[in-house]
């Protein structure tokens, strides 16, 4: 984030930084921290991978709690 890095890049499966927190997360603090983090520096908290999912539908179907709230207070649809 310091360094200026697009915050909402896709890798190829569509997967922006804040995706991969929550898919290649485990929904602990350091996952959480990181997903805030991203959203509070201003990445796109609705942006969707290429299947259409959004960070609020995954961190949902992985009961990620704690995320989920963040993102929703972030503005997540």
């Amino acid at each position: 984030i310091r360094a200026g890095a697009p915050l909402d890049h896709g890798n190829t499966l569509g997967w922006t930084a804040l995706i991969e927190s929550i898919v290649l997360g485990d929904g602990g603090s350091r996952h959480a921290d990181t997903l805030a983090a991203l959203a509070d520096a201003g990445a796109n908290v609705n942006l969707a991978d290429r299947n259409g999912r959004t960070p609020l539908a995954l961190a949902r179907s992985r009961g990620h709690a704690v995320m989920v709230k963040k993102l929703e207070a972030a503005g997540a649809r």
